[in-house]
């Protein structure tokens, strides 16, 4: 396993979040509220911010907290918004004077990694993937566009729901966790080593990926939201034997994702061969002699 090739067409499609480099960015709602309460132009730096507590236990998987994101802005630019910029001064900057890296003592403003490639990927998706980067399952959400995500996170640039369904699949997770490193039965998804090499199907009629995953999250929110419990407890009463309506659809959407790579529906349910048959076609994308193109 550990012989995989990363794929050219995989990347630019997965990040690490933002990591501010300062407690100071990070607001409450009561402060974010008033911010934007001062006109519709602070919504371009007062953003939602996720962290992977929210994928994993708020029951909506969405940010509890909020953040002032300059993003790559100028000092000028930053100007323009000027009580998100005294707030930033005052709680921020006297940290960063003493910062060792003279770029983040100059750009005080700016988040010690802004991550502007992720920025460049995700613009103009009207919605993109977020998972967990740690714990003992991989659990995907959908993001709105102005979602600040954290370096807790992991993202994904895509907004179609085969996506969703293959990543949030048994077969990738299997995948990721051989590829990936753990701690006792946990493990941290590493995007080099687990996206990167990981071959998604390629193009064909994926619609029953897409509707197993759109039914799959469908569930499992309505669960959520009902009884006001997060991803990580719901799961785990799956794991006990509860929701076996939901486990099924599970099931389902893996059968769905064996059938997109054309396997045998055996490899499903069957973890070394799934990864066999996975680090198969990885080295005969790597070899080129089979065509990978498969976000068409």
């Amino acid at each position: 396993m550990t012989q995989a090739g990363r794929l050219s067409r995989n990347r630019g499609r997965s990040f690490e979040g933002v990591k501010p480099g300062g407690r100071g960015f990070v607001l409450t709602p009561e402060e974010a509220a008033e911010l934007l309460a001062q006109s519709d132009d602070y919504a371009a730096v007062v953003r939602p911010y996720l962290i992977g507590e929210d994928i994993v236990e708020d029951p909506a998987q969405q940010p509890r907290r909020w953040i002032i994101d300059f993003a790559t802005m100028t000092l000028e630019e930053a100007e323009r918004f000027t009580f998100a910029l005294a707030i930033v001064r005052d709680r921020v900057k006297p940290t960063r004077d003493q910062n060792r890296r003279r770029i983040r003592r100059e750009r005080w403003w700016l988040f010690s990694e802004p991550v502007p490639a992720m920025r460049a990927a995700l613009e103009g998706l009207p919605r993109y993937l977020a998972s967990n980067v740690q714990g003992k399952r991989l659990l995907f959400c959908w993001c709105e566009p102005r979602v600040c995500p954290s370096n807790l996170t992991k993202v994904f640039a895509f907004e179609d729901d085969v996506e969703c369904g293959v990543l949030a699949s048994s077969i990738h997770e299997r995948w990721a966790r051989a590829q990936s490193s753990t701690l006792e039965d946990r493990f941290r998804y590493t995007p080099t080593s687990a996206f990167e090499t990981f071959p998604f199907p390629q193009p064909g009629d994926k619609e029953p990926v897409a509707e197993a995953a759109r039914r799959v999250i469908a569930r499992r929110s309505e669960i959520c939201l009902e009884r006001e419990i997060g991803l990580t407890q719901l799961y785990n009463e799956v794991d006990d034997g509860a929701y076996r309506d939901l486990r099924a659809l599970h099931v389902a959407l893996d059968e769905a994702v064996t059938a997109a790579y054309g396997w045998p529906a055996a490899a499903a349910h069957d973890p070394q061969e799934s990864n066999r048959l996975l680090l198969e076609l990885n080295r005969e994308i790597a070899a080129g002699r089979v065509p990978y193109d498969p976000f068409r």
